[in-house]
């Protein structure tokens, strides 16, 4: 099956070939770093992480790029309230992004290129539009005239004329403009209240780039003029993902990116996750409750990314469920005893072929997350009565099954966390609990019963539990949610 995704420019579906035979070019909106990132931010961005993984997955080279904003209206009010540099409030806040990007399991991109160091490349392009005859200069600063763009809006499926005034456009009431509708370039001319907490020298004078500008010129310093998919959430189809569109084809002629792809929002309790609400949750926060990465990466996975996902702390604690539902799967087979050659061993790899076929064809209709979920635990809930009916196990089988797991763990990076999870700590408590597990054991084989179960509390009281089968005694460490 052909891959397809939804492209906003289009609003259809369409099959998906990037420019380059086998290379896709990617660029995705980065964090505008005045504050600590939500979940909500995180949604996104673990659904581009879920999508670059597919697209490796399935076989192509992934060039990703992800700015990094350090410089807009918003991080020069913090720097100017807390009477800091620039510097010092972004850069703490840019650590703590990447911590959390690594705690959630997100794969490293290609690059992530900041503002700041790339003032250079948004100067050239405004002269360019400048020669396409697109902007006009007042007052020291640098307007895009919107009029002269034909098809301006047509990601928004909005009509220019009749575009209302005073909506949200970072800052740019503070500036004079010939059309109300036009957006800033380049911010130059007295700008008091700033000082100098972020100026550099320009063809027009002291000043500073506009938002927009920012991510065009970053995006074809890496990728190119034209992209393969351009992502981001929702919030950014205007007048951010119209307003590059617009500078970057003002300027090149050439279409930016041929697939433009967007998150929903995530919700809290049934209403947009956001800092002006006050309605969010960050990850360390969620961590100190003691949810795990996992389970949070899992819950902002489950959806598909076109649709709301409302986030709740029940909805977080399915999560960690699921995930140890797979989790233990995983470790089953790891100890199942197998055989060369039994006779369930086209009946397991039946299994993993029915699910191989259902996980692509979800993953390939849009990245169908759901549907690609429920053939991996019908696989599970399927390969468990048939492991519970064969002793020993096909060897084929069980590698199939394995193999499976693997390329379920490729894509959707939620045991490796798990693992992660699981073995931190681990390998300390171990020796205590097999000590206790042996007690236990003798106890039983002594038949006292009430030291046996006393054991099993001990072990419960420090968040193990055990499992008796026909092979022994299994332990597992339960979440701190459960």
């Amino acid at each position: 099956m052909t891959i397809r995704f939804h492209n906003t420019l289009t609003r259809n579906l369409e099959d998906f070939e990037p420019a380059e035979e086998g290379h896709v070019r990617m660029y995705t909106c980065g964090p505008t770093v005045y504050d600590r990132a939500h979940i909500g931010n995180f949604r996104a961005f673990t659904w581009e992480d879920l999508l670059r993984r597919y697209l490796k997955w399935r076989g192509y080279r992934v060039t990703q790029v992800m700015n990094i904003t350090d410089v807009d209206d918003r991080t020069i009010q913090a720097a100017l309230d807390r009477k800091v540099s620039l510097e010092e409030v972004t850069a703490p806040v840019t650590e703590a992004f990447y911590e959390d990007w690594q705690t959630l399991g997100l794969e490293p991109v290609e690059r992530n290129p900041r503002a700041t160091e790339h003032v250079p490349q948004m100067i050239e392009l405004v002269r360019r539009l400048e020669k396409s005859g697109l902007t006009y200069e007042k007052d020291g600063s640098v307007y895009f005239a919107i009029e002269r763009f034909p098809g301006y809006g047509s990601l928004a499926n909005i009509d220019p004329d009749a575009l209302q005034v005073g909506g949200r456009v970072e800052g740019d009431e503070n500036y004079s403009k010939e059309n109300p509708r036009d957006f800033v370039l380049w911010k130059g001319g007295a700008r008091g209240h700033e000082g100098d907490v972020a100026v550099w020298d320009s063809p027009w004078g002291m000043g500073r780039p506009g938002w927009h500008l920012e991510c065009s010129a970053m995006a074809m310093e890496y990728l190119g003029e034209t992209l393969d998919i351009h992502t981001g959430g929702v919030d950014n189809i205007f007048p951010h993902h119209v307003n590059e569109i617009a500078q970057s084809e003002g300027a090149t002629g050439k279409p930016f990116a041929r697939w433009w792809m967007h998150a929903e929002h995530l919700l809290s309790e049934g209403q947009k996750m956001s800092k002006s609400l006050g309605n969010f949750y960050t990850l360390e926060s969620l961590l100190e409750r003691g949810h795990r990465p996992s389970a949070i990466r899992y819950l902002l996975l489950s959806a598909h990314y076109r649709t709301q996902l409302n986030f709740t702390l029940d909805g977080l604690k399915d999560a960690d469920r699921a995930v140890g539902r797979l989790y233990e799967f995983r470790r089953r087979l790891g100890e199942t005893a197998t055989s060369a050659d039994p006779a369930d061993s086209s009946h397991l790899a039946g299994l993993v072929d029915r699910w191989r076929t259902a996980f692509v064809n979800a993953l390939d209709d849009d990245l169908n997350v759901s549907d690609a979920l429920g053939a991996t635990f019908t696989l599970v809930r399927e390969a468990n009565l048939a492991l519970d009916q064969a002793e020993p196990a096909s060897a084929t089988g069980v590698l199939a099954l394995r193999t499976a797991l693997e390329d379920f763990d490729a894509v959707f990076g939620v045991l490796s966390l798990r693992e992660r999870e699981e073995t931190s700590g681990v390998a300390d408590l171990a020796e205590w609990v097999e000590e206790r597990i042996a007690a236990r054991a003798a106890a039983r084989a002594s038949r006292d019963f009430a030291l046996g179960d006393a054991i099993r509390d001990e072990l419960l009281d420090r968040g193990v539990a055990l499992e008796d089968g026909p092979s022994g005694t299994r332990w597992k460490l339960l979440s701190k949610v459960d």
